[in-house]
């Protein structure tokens, strides 16, 4: 049976510890058992010390004994942090990130680091998709997606900028949270954009990521498995980024709105006024300009390990006048501003959380065009497993809400993940 420990969800193993009928070396104990069975397949650490891990002595705490993967662009004083970059190759922090230090101080216990791409941005590292290895298990929190998917632990930080954390959920078929912008905080962690740039979860259940992300951030998040009371207001939004949809999308997207319709919901369509449009040409502008400053140091001292693909978008980013940025700041401005009421009368927004199914190979990790958005926008998004697309590969769904709304959105994902079945 205790093989078999990895399956288990954060909530229920914490329930399993606090009742004193798990042991927390027995659940890293099944943890590291499946990585040893499948690292070698899914490539998901860019650091891992079994015996560092076992040798862990948890604090009392909410996460008490819960195993925890660490996207490798979050500092840990006591294991390497690269970044996903040569250049940071064996580097060691003194300190812990804020997110490591409170995972800590809650009793969480981190397993190892797993793999980002290039400082969360480009080039991809080895990661596999579990669900097929010949696919990507979409980026930049790579190791994190693949590993919670595979039971080598069962939550995980990762981080957004665009679709890190929604996009690679959604392909390895997890669920993934980005909060509410700056809900988790960033100290310690190598930010590329600062007015994007937010930590979130990773876990195998919407209740796992209100858990732990709680626990890390100080907030009550509520029990998602609590039933609300009523169904949602649901508005079904393709975003301006529908042109990029495959048919596998197309049918989905149908296919929720008739099942969540049956379940109770009030659904109807609800599309983003046309000022929303500009944040396709301002999202990448804001992103790779702030990018390209963060890596003054990089740029200077050892251009040579920037990535081809990176140094031409940093390139593009440093090409941008005063007066491009400060439009593109102009929109997300704006467009933040008028969130709200392009919501009204609706609880949420049901959205693709990708184009499709996971892309063949591993030098691509898939298009964030129905992500940058509402990463844009500082909204909390929650992306649930709804099946697979015509190649087997898992699909999912996105719920997103308005700013600062956590609480309310991870709820209503939770009634649309019961819902989805």
């Amino acid at each position: 049976m205790s093989n078999e420990l990895y399956r288990l969800t954060a909530t229920e193993a914490a329930r399993q510890i606090a009742a004193g009928s798990l042991k927390p070396a027995d659940l890293m104990e099944a943890c590291l058992g499946r990585i040893a069975d499948r690292e070698p397949v899914i490539h998901a650490f860019a650091h891992l010390d079994p015996a560092a891990a076992r040798g862990a002595v948890p604090r009392a705490g909410k996460l008490h004994g819960i195993p925890v993967g660490v996207k490798d662009v979050l500092d840990t004083g006591d294991m390497p942090s690269a970044y996903g970059s040569p250049i940071w190759d064996g580097w060691r922090p003194r300190a812990d990130s804020a997110p490591v230090a409170w995972t800590r101080a809650t009793g969480g216990v981190v397993i190892g680091k797993t793999v980002t791409t290039e400082f969360a941005t480009r080039k991809p590292g080895p990661t596999a998709n579990p669900a097929n290895p010949g696919h990507t298990p979409g980026g930049s929190s790579s190791g994190s997606a693949a590993g919670v998917a595979d039971g080598m632990f069962p939550v995980a930080f990762g981080t957004q900028t665009a679709g890190s954390i929604i996009r690679p959920a959604a392909f390895c078929g997890v669920v993934g949270y980005k909060p509410t912008y700056g809900t988790i905080s960033r100290i310690g962690m190598k930010i590329m954009s600062d007015s994007l740039d937010t930590v979130g979860v990773m876990a195998r259940s919407v209740a796992d990521c209100a858990f732990f992300a709680g626990a890390v951030a100080g907030r009550d998040l509520g029990d998602p498995d609590s039933h609300p009371g009523r169904a949602p207001r649901i508005g079904i939004c393709c975003s301006p980024s529908w042109g990029v949809a495959a048919p596998e999308t197309h049918a989905l997207l149908q296919r929720v709105e008739a099942v969540l319709a049956r379940a109770g919901a009030a659904v109807e369509q609800r599309e983003l006024p046309t000022m929303f449009s500009a944040l396709i040409d301002a999202h990448p502008i804001v992103q790779n300009a702030e990018s390209a400053r963060a890596l003054g140091w990089e740029l200077a001292n050892h251009p040579d390990g920037v990535s081809e693909g990176l140094r031409e978008r940093l390139n593009f980013g440093l090409s941008q006048t005063e007066a491009a940025l400060a439009e593109a700041y102009d929109v997300f401005a704006r467009t933040q501003q008028a969130f709200p009421q392009a919501m009204a009368d609706l609880d949420v927004l049901i959205t693709p959380a990708a184009p499709g199914e996971a892309p063949n190979g591993l030098e691509w990790t898939g298009d964030p065009a129905f992500n940058f958005i509402w990463t844009s926008l500082h909204v909390p998004c929650v992306t649930v497993p709804a099946g697979t697309g015509p190649n087997g590969l898992p699909l999912g769904i996105q719920i997103v809400g308005r700013r600062g709304d956590d609480r309310a959105v991870l709820a209503w994902a939770r009634w649309v993940e019961a819902a989805l079945g």
